[in-house]
This record gives C-alpha cells, structure tokens and sequence, in this order.
C-alpha cells in the first residue's frame, strides 16, 4: 500500500513538473513570437512610409516665389503685358468711333469745324509712363500722319520712352492750358491761328505734342517772355539737364523728324520744344 502511494505522489510531482515546465517553454516561445513580429511592423513602417519632410531648400525657394509674385491690384500694368510683341493688338488705327466723336463734340471737335470726320483717325496705343507702368494712351490725328504717329508710338514703347499721359484733349475740354498744364500728350484740337481764317497744325491734326509740361511753348510777346504752359517756368532754360526734356539727342525728336516732321524746338521766332508737325 505504501509502495503505490510513493508510485502515485512520484507521478504527481512529476506530472507538475512537466505542466510548469511546459508553461514556460509557451510563454517564452509566445514573447519570443511577438518581439520578432513588433520588429517586422517596425521595420516595415520605416521602409513603407514616404518622408514628407520639406528640405531647407525647398523651404527657402517657396519663400523667394512668394516675394517675387507680381502684385494683383487692377492696373493698367498689371493688366497689359508690358512687351510689345504679345502687345501687337494694343496698337491700332481706326475711323473715329461713333462714343469717341460724340465726346468730341463742342470740344476738340468745335461747332465750326470745317475738318470732315472721315479725315480724321482714333489711334490707340500703349506707352510706358513716369511710373515705368504701361498705360493705355489714345490720340486723334488726320488720316495723312495716322501710320507715322502709329509706327513712332510703337519704337517709344519698345524703346521704354516715357510718356506721362497721352489722353484725348476732350478729357480736359479741349482746354490747351488745361491738358499742358496737366503733361498731357495730344493731337487734334481744331481751332483757327489766332487773327487769321487758317487752321493751325493742331486743328488740321496733323501735329503732335509729347510731355507739354517739361517742354513749354516759349515766346517774346511785347517784349515779355510768354510761356505755356504757365507752370513750366522750370523748363525754359534748356541748358539745364533734367528728366523729358526734348532735344536733338532726345529719342521723340529723332523718330519724329526721321519720319519728316518739324520740331518746333528748331523755329527761331518761338520755340515750341513740345511740339511736331507736317
């Protein structure tokens, strides 16, 4: 009896023996499994996931195309490309439109005009004013000079020639002072030389007049200086440098006169540097 008891208790212990070393053998063969798996995804997870890190470089050229994006406010610059090549369009000859003579109207275009509308041409252009921006400018001349204006305006433009205003002179009602006063550029504006029944240049629009203010009309009137406009005594004295003055060397005088016209800069009874004709 003794015997089978000893046989029963060796077999128990064991039987535990091997459950508590089986258990074990599990727990570490389970976390052995499981570090190699926690490996693999780590591993996995580096290899697979793109690097969405932005270099330095990157970094620095954004910042360098935002600084030099072009400003979006509505001017006339930012909406004209400012070359002349993909601005060909921008440069035309036309009858008077129907809008455009209605402005004209008791304005340049006078009561007592006797120049038949059909002998006058709307020119549009582009040049490049003070502020180094394109501006839209439209003048009206006589159909004899319209492809010369045209074909001057376009080399100023290329050339970057700086032209503040080139504005009809109705926008001023035809009021000479007003437009010169102002540095407007303009053409046509009928009117009668003063004391006689010829036209002058200006009514028969077939003279132009570029930056009024820096190049005045001066002339000895009874022994006193007459200048126009009135405000451009600064620019009498042409010795002086400044900025738009028009000489022989300037480039408005060389096309101008390259094209025939008559600079009244050259006249020796006034000087009118301002001014060029047919």
């Amino acid at each position: 009896m003794k015997r089978h008891t000893n046989i029963i208790i060796t077999a128990v212990a064991s039987l535990l023996i091997v459950t508590l070393v089986g258990r074990e053998f599990i727990k570490n063969h389970k976390k052995e499994h499981n570090d190699k798996i926690s490996m693999n995804v780590s591993e996995n997870t580096c290899e697979d996931i793109p690097d969405t890190s932005i270099s330095d470089t990157s970094i620095s050229d954004t910042s360098v195309a935002d600084t030099n994006t072009p400003d979006t406010s509505t001017s006339e610059a930012d909406i004209l490309d400012p070359t002349y090549e993909n601005n060909k369009e921008q440069f035309y000859i036309s009858e008077i439109p129907d809008d455009i003579f209605e402005k004209m109207q008791g304005k340049s275009y006078k009561a007592d005009c006797t120049l038949p509308r059909e002998n006058l041409r709307y020119i549009h252009v582009l040049h490049v004013g003070f502020d180094n921006q394109v501006h839209e400018g439209e003048l009206v001349v006589n159909k004899d000079i319209a492809d010369d204006v045209l074909e001057i305006f376009k080399e100023l433009y290329e050339s970057g020639y700086q032209i503040e205003k080139v504005r009809l002179v109705d926008e001023y009602d035809a009021d000479d002072e007003a437009s010169m006063s102002d540095n407007n550029s303009s053409a046509f504006n009928f009117r009668f030389i003063s004391h006689t029944t010829k036209i002058s240049k200006h009514g028969m629009g077939m003279a132009v007049d570029i930056n009024t203010l820096y190049n005045p009309y001066v002339k000895t009137v009874n022994g006193e200086l007459s200048i126009e406009p009135a405000n451009a005594a600064d620019y009498v004295d042409r010795s002086r440098d400044f900025s738009h003055k028009i000489d022989h060397d300037d480039l408005c005088y060389k096309l101008f006169t390259e094209h025939g016209f008559e600079w009244g800069g050259d006249w020796t009874h006034s000087k009118d540097y301002q001014h060029f004709e047919k």
